[in-house]
Formats: C-alpha cells, sequence, structure tokens
C-alpha cells in the first residue's frame, strides 16, 4: 500500500507541469476531472456543451474505499480543474488531491455547504455526513460552487453555465416536491428505511423517515454480530415489511437480517437496490443523479406501501421495484 501511494505521489508531482500547461480551450472545451459520478453529473449540468467531464468512479463503485489508479493520476494532471465531493467521502484519495491542489484547481464541492445545514459524522469527531446528494434542496448548493470553478476558467461564460445551473436546480426542485408528495403516502408505521450503510440520514430528515443503516456512515466500518441481532429484533417487533440493499456495497449484511427475521417467525423482503453512494451505469436515466433519486424514491415508496409509478417521475426508470 506504502509503495503504491508513493508511485501515485510521484506521478502528481511529475505530471504538475501537464495541469499548468493544457491550454484552457482543448478541442473546444472545458476538460473537467470529477471524482463521484454525482459530481460528474452537476458538472455536466451546469457546463452544458462548453465541458468535457471524466468521472473516475462509475457505477457500483464506494467512494470511500476507493484509491486513485495511475490512469486517474495521468486524468487529473492533464485536467483544467478537478472537482472532488469532500466531506471525508474520498477518505483514501484526500492526499493526493491536495498535491494536485498546490498547482491548479481542485475543488471540493461538498464543502461550499453551509456547515449549520449538515449532520455531524457519528464516526469522526468534527467532520460530517457527506451523502448530501440525497436531499435534493442541498444538493442544488453545490451547483454555485461547480459554476464558480468554470467560471474562473472562461469568465466570459459565466452567463452560460449560470444559466444552466438555474435549471438544473428548477428540475431538482421540482424532483424533491415529487418525492415529498410520494414518501408521504408511505403509512407512518413503516417509515423506517434500514440499508446496508447509513448513507440516508439527509434523505430520512428531508422526507421523514427513520434510517439506520447495518454499517456506519462510512462503509469502512464493521457491523458486529450485536449489530445485527439488534436490528433483527427490531424488525420483528415493529413488523416491518422491507430492507433494501445497497448498488456499492456487499448486502450480505442485509441478507443475514432477512434470515434472522425468518428464523423469528416474520417475514422481510428485499425490498429492491437502492443508489447510494454510485450512480446507474453511464447512458441510463438511473446514471443520473435525476435517475439515481428518481429510482430510490419510486423503489422505497413501492416497497413500503405507497401507490408510485413503476416506471417514476417521468416514466424513464427501467427495473424499479
Amino acid at each position: 500500500m506504502t509503495q503504491d501511494f508513493d508511485l501515485s505521489r510521484r506521478a502528481v508531482l511529475a505530471g504538475m507541469t501537464a495541469l499548468a500547461a493544457t491550454p484552457v480551450w482543448a478541442q473546444g472545451k472545458l476538460n473537467i476531472v470529477a471524482t463521484t459520478g454525482m459530481i460528474a453529473d452537476l458538472a455536466r449540468q451546469s457546463g452544458g456543451d462548453r465541458v468535457a467531464v471524466q468521472g473516475l468512479m462509475g457505477a457500483g463503485v464506494d467512494p470511500h474505499a476507493y484509491r486513485q489508479t495511475r490512469s486517474d493520476i495521468v486524468a487529473m494532471t492533464r485536467a483544467h480543474a478537478v472537482l472532488w465531493h469532500g466531506l471525508y467521502l474520498e477518505a483514501q484519495m484526500e492526499d493526493v488531491l491536495a498535491d494536485l491542489g498546490r498547482k491548479g484547481p481542485v475543488i471540493a464541492v461538498a464543502e461550499s455547504v453551509e456547515k449549520g445545514l449538515l449532520l455531524s459524522h457519528e464516526d469522526y469527531a468534527g467532520r460530517y455526513d457527506p451523502h448530501i446528494w440525497m436531499d435534493p434542496e442541498l444538493w442544488v448548493r453545490c451547483a454555485p460552487a461547480v459554476v464558480d470553478a468554470l467560471s474562473d476558467l472562461v469568465p466570459e461564460a459565466r452567463p452560460i453555465f449560470e444559466a444552466n445551473a438555474d435549471a438544473f436546480v428548477t428540475e431538482a426542485r421540482a424532483l424533491g416536491a415529487y418525492a415529498t408528495d410520494l414518501l408521504a403516502q408511505v403509512p407512518a408505521e413503516q417509515r423506517v428505511l434500514l440499508t446496508a450503510h447509513d448513507a440516508f440520514g439527509y434523505f430520512g430528515a428531508a422526507y421523514d423517515f427513520e434510517v439506520m443503516g447495518i454499517q456506519g456512515i462510512s462503509t469502512e466500518s464493521e457491523a458486529g454480530l450485536n449489530r445485527i441481532s439488534a436490528l433483527v429484533d427490531m424488525l420483528v417487533a415493529r413488523r416491518l415489511p422491507a430492507v433494501f440493499v445497497e448498488t456499492s456495497v456487499s448486502d450480505r449484511n442485509v441478507r443475514a437480517l432477512v434470515e434472522g427475521a425468518a428464523a423469528q417467525g416474520h417475514e422481510v423482503r428485499i425490498g429492491g437496490a437502492l443508489f447510494s453512494d454510485a450512480m446507474g451505469p453511464d447512458g441510463t436515466y438511473e446514471g443520473t443523479w435525476f435517475g439515481m433519486i428518481d429510482h430510490n424514491v419510486t423503489t422505497i415508496a413501492r416497497a413500503l406501501g405507497a401507490d408510485a409509478p413503476a416506471a417514476g417521475r417521468l416514466g424513464k426508470l427501467v427495473g424499479a421495484a
């Protein structure tokens, strides 16, 4: 591990001149690298046809544990700007990103959100839950940081970036209103969201759900037998109908809950797979932030008793629960 880190660090330092020397309008577009799919999507929404965005972490990738590859280093050193989430989400990449930031624009987009709006991180004192993309009203607060990052590179294009971001905010708030109305249909006694790890705190706060994760906010934390046993007892006592797996986290612990509840005579089903730390495949509706949230809201609502359209808000979902 140490050797790999040293190699990556040397690659960063060796590539610094490439970052400074690249022309701003290479092939007519800004070359932007984003760590997560959610940040990449926000950059595309804001930049429109003025940007070419490469996301480092694709579908099913866990950003808490992700370590940069040599090709990631090359991409980041050649980019006009690197956008990352921050709030300790990309915990394994922070040193490399700090090195890059000494010579070129490297922006932690989510750290622009007012700290008073964030949830405390249960595992690390002084840190915050990073999963703010789960609440549309919080996620739109990241758009100005992206607009500023792009506009710093091409000031004359700011009006275009701002107009694109405004359109994104309007549609995001429409999605949030749809989610509020739909999730309000879930019976009060079933408004419990139990998943593989605690990625849905902001979702719970936005839509009045009790949220529980087998693991903590970071997937690096371990779920002990006592934790699983306590959750099984809760499922049985409250007669909850469904739990959920996540596309970027192993389903082993969730299936242990289902089996434990069955052993006590209570049937709990897996209500579907949710997008937590990564979106769906590139090129799909679920591979956008809008599709990610639409999928999650639809899957949760249908599994917990609401009359939700199977194809989601815009009729674009495929394979919702």
